[in-house]
Order: C-alpha cells, then sequence, then structure tokens
C-alpha cells in the first residue's frame, strides 16, 4: 500500500555537465514546480548553469522553483585548471555527496552522476533522462540499468533498451522529447548569421567523439565552402568538442582565419549551439554521428553524412541515420556532395519519416507535460513515504 505523505517529494535536477544537457531538463522541472506535491530544486556547480535556469524557466512560463548552486573553491580550480565550463564530475559529486541524500529523487540527463549510489546516496530514486534520441551505442549506456526509473522519446529507444536489459517493465515511461519545449521558448526564430542573403544555408555538424568527421575532414570541408558563392556555412560543432583549454587553442586559429567571411560563420559553443538555431534554419545538414540530425528532421530536409572512418555502416544500427541522405568518404569532392544531397532528397524522404516518427511519440500532451506526470506517477507509487 502506498503511504499517505505529509510533504511533497523533494526532487532534485542535478545539471553536471555541460550545458546542453538541461534543455532535457528544464521544461520538466517547471511544470513539476507548478505542482503542489512536487518539491522542486534546481541544482548545478555552473553559475553560468544556474542563471540560464533562471532565464529560460521564466520564457517557459516561470514555476515555484529553487535554484542552488553548489560554491566550492576546490570545484572552482579545478574547473578553471581545465578550461572546462564545468568542474570534473567525478569530483563534484564528491562534495555533493551528502547533499543530496535528502532528496527523494534525483533527475539527471546523464550517466556518471549514477555513481552516488555507490557513494552512499541510497535514499533518493534515480531518474535517467534521455539528452538526445540518435543511435551511437553511446546512448545505450549499461549504466542506464542502474536507475530507478527511465524517461525516452519513442519506440525506438524503448525497444532497444528492453533488447539489451537496460530498462525494466513499469519502470520506465515514454513521454516523447522535452527539448523541443524547452529549446522552442529559448531561441530568437527570427534570427539569422545571414541576414538579407537569400543563398541556402548548410550546417555543418561534427561531433566530438573519435567516430567523427572533424579532425580528418572540418578544415577541408570550410575551406571548399569559402572558396564557392552559392551557399552560406554554419560551423556548429557538438559543445564538447571545444569545450576546454587544450581543443580551443587547437582551433582558434582555424576559425579565426574565416572570422568576418560573409559566407562562413563558425560557432565555437554559444546557447545557439545547444537551443536549436541552427537545426530550424538549416536547408542541409552536413554531419557524422551527432543525434542533432533528428532535431534538424523536425521538418524533414536533405542530408549529408560524412564517413571518415570508412565505416561498414550499412546493417549496423548505430549508424541508422545515415540512410538519410548520401554518405560520403573523406576523398570526397565535398561540394559535388552537397549538391548531391539536395537533389536526392526525394529518394529519402520516405525515411526519414518512418524513423522520424519511431524516434520522437508525439501522441497526446507535449513532452515535457509526459514526462513531468509519468514522474509524479512514478513517485506516487512508491510503497513508503520518504
Amino acid at each position: 500500500m502506498v503511504a499517505q505523505r505529509d510533504r511533497p517529494f523533494r526532487i532534485c535536477f542535478l545539471f553536471n555537465a555541460q550545458r546542453h544537457q538541461m534543455l532535457h531538463g528544464l521544461s520538466t522541472a517547471a511544470l513539476l514546480g507548478r505542482r503542489d506535491d512536487m518539491d522542486v530544486t534546481i541544482l548545478s556547480p555552473s553559475p553560468g548553469h544556474i542563471d540560464y535556469a533562471r532565464w529560460l524557466v521564466e520564457r517557459l512560463g516561470g514555476s515555484s522553483i529553487r535554484y542552488e548552486r553548489l560554491q566550492s573553491s576546490l570545484l572552482e580550480s579545478a574547473r578553471r585548471l581545465t578550461g572546462s565550463s564545468v568542474p570534473p564530475k567525478i569530483l563534484t559529486l564528491m562534495v555533493l555527496a551528502h547533499r543530496l541524500r535528502h532528496f527523494d529523487a534525483i533527475a539527471l540527463p546523464e550517466r556518471t552522476s549514477i555513481v552516488l549510489k555507490r557513494m552512499g546516496v541510497r535514499h533518493p530514486r534515480f531518474i535517467h533522462l534521455d539528452h538526445g534520441a540518435g543511435d551511437r551505442a553511446a546512448g545505450f549506456d549499461p549504466r542506464i540499468r542502474l536507475f530507478d526509473f527511465v524517461l525516452m522519446a519513442g519506440a525506438k529507444h524503448r525497444r532497444r533498451m528492453l533488447r539489451e536489459g537496460l530498462i525494466r517493465e513499469g519502470a520506465h515511461a515514454v513521454v516523447g522529447y522535452p527539448k523541443f519545449e524547452a529549446a522552442d521558448a529559448a531561441r530568437d526564430p527570427a534570427w539569422t548569421p545571414f541576414p538579407g542573403d537569400d543563398r541556402p544555408v548548410v550546417l555543418y555538424n561534427p561531433h566530438f567523439s573519435e567516430l567523427g568527421s572533424w579532425e580528418q575532414m572540418g578544415a577541408r570541408l570550410i575551406a571548399a565552402f569559402a572558396a564557392q558563392d552559392r551557399y552560406n556555412l554554419i560551423v556548429a560543432p557538438h559543445v564538447r568538442l571545444l569545450d576546454g583549454q587544450r581543443a580551443r587553442a587547437r582551433w582558434q586559429p582555424l576559425f579565426d582565419g574565416y572570422r568576418g567571411h560573409p559566407r562562413i560563420y563558425v560557432d565555437p559553443g554559444s546557447d545557439r549551439s545547444i537551443d536549436m538555431s541552427y537545426t530550424s534554419l538549416a536547408d542541409l545538414y552536413v554531419g557524422d554521428v551527432s543525434s542533432q540530425v533528428y532535431e534538424y528532421l523536425r521538418e524533414r530536409r536533405p542530408c549529408l553524412f560524412l564517413d571518415a572512418h570508412g565505416v561498414d555502416w550499412r546493417e549496423d544500427e548505430n549508424y541508422a541515420h545515415w540512410h538519410f541522405g548520401p554518405v560520403v568518404g573523406a576523398a570526397a569532392d565535398l561540394m559535388a556532395a552537397v549538391d548531391q544531397a539536395f537533389a536526392s532528397h526525394g529518394a529519402y524522404r520516405d525515411i526519414q519519416d518512418r524513423a522520424y516518427e519511431e524516434t520522437f511519440d508525439a501522441r497526446g500532451e507535449s513532452g515535457s507535460q509526459r514526462a513531468a506526470d509519468a514522474i509524479a506517477a512514478y513517485l506516487q507509487s512508491l510503497p513508503t513515504a520518504g
């Protein structure tokens, strides 16, 4: 029997990674914070994250949320040493563990923080929030099975997670994609880096992993676009690619070389890189293994994929998105490939439609509302009061 409660559930949305993950939880947190039976805290070691959370929650309509920055001179020193936007995750968790024991639930859009269970944080229920809906094996991390409750965007993820033993019946929910509501509230839909220019806009969105195309093909692709005048190019890598002093120092000279170019716009990691500004305005997506291609296909458009490693990808489910457009290797004529991607889009439209519908369950209310309702129902079903 479910015990009667004499106080709201205390739930912490912990953001212990770069800012892009926040859009996968803030709209859900805002809705939970409007409920009388939920006491919501947003917690992060980054003051910038807390400022961003306050700003976005207000744009989402406001909410009764407590905002808490974990302040520690040790963490700040570590963050400055690495040059990252956040301190090292494990160090943060070591400092934070005692504080987190008092919550009823901790909602996380990443997996590293599940190590809190091994640090003695055993009272709270851990809720996994998807941060992306792509195909790479990294999105199906074995640590997901350690969570008490798991949210996911659609049927594709549910099938694979069940098959791999990452979720259990009764301990997960398909809710759609809450990031859509958060991103819609965050971005300015009228903004463009190329005002008054009607050339088609190409987005190059390389991933930070070793499976990506940046190291082998990035500089050559930018140079190819700089040498033509038919297309505009936005270069917006995954924000983790340039998060750190070493990476920024290595690539800043390349970016500086295109500063002020009328048809090249480089974003090394601003908030527009996370709020779907670029995936919304682009006419062609050029990428590799980033899940952002699915966000781009919210409106079906041409895609081009860069195979920098000679992958045997056609029957590999980790590369299912490479069926959404042409795939070219490291030696390809890149501008000819761009032209082909535009010209051949009709051949890929049906598979884009099917894959999008499998990836994002769009039935009923918004993803944020469904996620909030699922979390509330799960906590209310627990057999004991905290």
